[in-house]
């Protein structure tokens, strides 16, 4: 921001504020604008942030880095050595007793077993006790070099009631460190294994390297040649009840068959099988036949009586060869009685003839068809009692069947025993064959094929890497301080904060004024002091600040003027009293002017201007509106008027409350066309809410990189809510080379210009 959006701020401070009601609106489209600014990531925030504290952020990546590089130097170097070892998955032929049982993982199963053997506590404990590492410090805590002079136990609780530790416990825990020194790391898609071991010495790091392939290869000897061992031991004391119990099996068998009588149990029961299913044959063919005379039958016995009309119902009857001949003879007959019986009568010798053949041939059928029918049930009852031999013959064929069958069943158990028990016999004997012949020829699965070296250089600790590390950590962390600082920070540092956390105007900026030492025994000089800084002071940049504060007040109240104007601030020394009086000397260059003091329970004004001792200023005016005159003074050199507060009543806001006040600030209206008033805090007493509703407008001074936004906000909250006008914020003691090297753009801005002719 610069003088223009200064300026800017104020005109839309004016038009915001222009009547009572402005204010209200004004912080509403204020708020409303910082709303919709939380909502944008403001990457030039963050980068103030870590500029306002780069100094910081550097010396404590400084001081941590410089803390590692002691530390680093300070530790002991720690060496490393690798071997590098070949494990062959295909082991040359061992017997033992997981191979009698055909027992065979695959080789990626074979090689993770090893790399576990490898890295077990087992192997590293052989190597502690080969090379003897209970001797060595670095792997031994209970050295007596590693020792503590002095114990905070032993100092509080007195002499310690501890055990000495045993030799085996010496050995356990010289393992433990041992065991966290050793990294075993297989090489992808080969059979190569490197064991590394680190120490802090480079030649034991190579001895204890070399140990630890060493001890695996001879523990895996020593397994090979303990199984061998262990297996033919084995075989021979399960050779023994293998024959034992191959020839009970073979007893049993030939026991079995004596007993049965067993020739050819196959033989037999295939004939047996063949008899079976002849009569099962037979038995269907019968079980038909029966069937069909059955049905047959079964018509018959429905019959009520054997006549001629009944039987002639029945098809089978009609279908029989005889009955269908004795049928057409008496169709024959019929046809031959109907024509006779065209030319002559009942009694003619011929009819008679005709009807006599045709009885006669009438009772042969039905004579025939009796016959017939009692065959049927003769039939019947035969089919029935065949039928029945035949499924005794089936049952009685089945049952010997079963008897074979159990029989076979028993006799294939016994002979399947004595076939595995002699395998297994067979099998056992030629392993022991085997384990004999092969029992001085062990090799190992695994050789060394890369001996460890004596280590040159040094793995631990990686000196440059970690100083890096720290210096890069350091930076974040400080960063990270940084904004936390920041975000617990929550005074109001810059013009930024004010538009950011605040949502009013900014009016102006006041920069601060360089200290001025006076010799000490001198009083300080009159015109070196801030409230005379706009006339006196050779600082470029507070005078034209000043000026921005006023052309943007008058921009601010062209719509609505303010005659009155009142100064107040949160809390006492924020700068308030100087910002009023340079102001109303900057007014004083243009118009007639007069500073009143309205601060009548802190007065400074008097005391700051030189004004004399006990003067008479606005109590007394107010109190005595006669003496108005006599309380105002005339300041030459500054070209206004001042009314101190006078002497401090006792009820000052009482005072300020009568009407006397009112008409005493009526007749100054009448008489400057400016009056700028200084009021108290508005976070201490009450006084200048009352006072803002009597004034035009109202200025709120902030000291910059003090005042906290909770204390501002309360204030202008207050006078919000009094309807007081409240025309913008001043942020005074600015340190602009400071928010210069930020980056701000209020920095070192008013510095551009040099200024060779006074200003109005």
């Amino acid at each position: 921001m610069d003088i223009k959006s200064s300026m800017n701020n104020g005109s839309n401070s004016g038009m915001n504020n222009s009547g009572m009601g402005g204010n209200s609106n004004n912080r509403t489209n204020n708020l409303m604008k910082n709303n919709s600014a939380v909502e944008v990531i403001d990457l030039g925030h963050y980068w103030n942030v870590v500029r306002r504290q780069l100094k910081k952020i550097i010396a404590l990546s400084i001081v941590m880095t410089l803390i590692s590089i002691l530390v680093v130097f300070s530790l002991t170097p720690k060496y490393s050595a690798t071997t590098t070892l070949l494990i062959e998955a295909n082991e040359s032929k061992i017997v033992s007793i997981e191979e009698v049982y055909g027992l065979n993982g695959g080789n990626s199963e074979y090689l993770l077993t090893q790399f576990e053997i490898l890295k077990s506590r087992d192997m590293a404990k052989r190597v502690v006790e080969e090379l003897n590492l209970v001797n060595v410090a670095e792997f031994n805590p209970l050295h007596a070099s590693n020792k503590k002079g002095f114990s905070l136990k032993t100092f509080i609780l007195g002499e310690s009631g501890d055990e000495p530790p045993t030799k085996e416990d010496i050995v356990n825990k010289t393992t433990d460190v041992f065991w966290d020194a050793i990294s075993v790391s297989p090489v992808r898609k080969t059979q190569l294994v490197k064991i590394s071991v680190m120490s802090e010495s480079p030649k034991l790091a190579q001895k204890a390297a070399n140990a630890m392939a060493n001890a695996y290869i001879e523990s895996q000897l020593e397994a090979k040649v303990g199984l061998t061992q262990q297996a033919s031991e084995w075989l021979i004391e399960r050779l023994g009840g293998l024959k034992e119990s191959l020839s009970t099996s073979e007893k049993n068998l030939q026991a079995f068959r004596e007993a049965n009588n067993l020739v050819d149990v196959k033989g037999v029961s295939t004939l047996v099988a063949d008899e079976l299913g002849q009569i099962t044959s037979k038995l269907v063919d019968a079980r038909s036949i029966r069937l069909e005379v059955e049905s047959n039958y079964n018509q018959i016995k429905r019959l009520k009586k054997l006549d001629y009309e009944s039987l002639t119902s029945l098809q089978f009857i009609l279908g029989d060869p005889l009955i269908s001949r004795l049928t057409e003879t008496q169709s024959n007959t019929e046809l031959k009685v109907a024509e006779l019986s065209k030319r002559y009568g009942p009694k003619h010798p011929k009819m008679i003839a005709a009807q006599s053949d045709l009885d006669a041939v009438k009772e042969s059928v039905l004579s025939q068809m009796k016959k017939l029918a009692t065959g049927i049930e003769n039939s019947f009852a035969t089919a029935k009692a065949k039928e029945a031999s035949l499924l005794k013959s089936l049952e009685i064929t089945k049952s010997k069947m079963r008897d074979i069958n159990r029989t076979e069943f028993a006799l294939g158990e016994l002979v399947r025993a004595v076939k595995g028990d002699r395998a297994l016999y067979e099998t056992f004997f030629k392993r022991i064959r085997e384990t004999s012949a092969t029992g001085d020829l062990q090799t190992a699965n695994a050789r060394i094929v890369d001996t460890a070296v004596v280590p040159q250089k040094p793995v631990k600790p990686k000196k440059k890497l970690i100083i890096a590390l720290v210096l890069v950590v350091s930076l974040m962390l400080g960063i990270a301080l940084a904004f936390l600082l920041d975000a617990l920070d929550s005074t109001i540092k810059n013009a930024d904060d004010v538009d950011y956390k605040l949502g009013f105007s900014l009016l102006g900026i006041i920069p601060l004024l360089p200290k001025i030492v006076t010799p000490k025994g001198q009083e300080p000089d009159i015109k070196t002091a801030a409230v005379r800084a706009f006339v006196h002071s050779d600082n470029h940049a507070f005078k034209e600040s000043v000026r921005t504060l006023r052309t943007g007040l008058t921009l601010a109240t062209i719509e609505t003027p303010a005659q009155c104007i009142l100064f107040t601030s949160s809390i006492p020394g924020e700068g308030k009293t100087t910002s009023s009086v340079n102001l109303a000397t900057a007014y004083g260059q243009m118009e007639k002017t007069l500073l009143i003091d309205a601060d009548m329970r802190r007065p400074s004004l008097a005391k700051q201007l030189r004004l004399p001792m006990g003067c008479k200023g606005l109590s007394n005016a107010v109190a005595h509106p006669e003496t108005l005159d006599e309380s105002i003074y005339h300041l030459e050199d500054l070209n206004i008027d001042v009314m101190p507060a006078g002497m401090i009543p006792p009820n000052p806001l009482e005072l300020l409350a009568s009407k006397n006040f009112e008409q005493v600030l009526k007749t100054l209206r009448t008489r400057y066309q400016r009056i700028v008033i200084d009021s108290p805090p508005i976070g201490a007493v009450s006084d200048a809410l009352y006072l803002s509703t009597l004034s035009d407008g109202l200025i709120y001074v902030i000291k910059a990189d003090s005042t906290k936004d909770k204390m501002v906000k309360s204030g202008l909250s207050r006078l919000d809510d009094s309807n007081a006008r409240i025309l913008g914020v001043v942020l005074n003691q600015l340190d602009t080379d400071k928010e210069a090297r930020y980056g701000s753009s209020y920095g070192g801005y008013y510095d551009t210009y040099e200024y060779h002719e006074k200003r109005v």
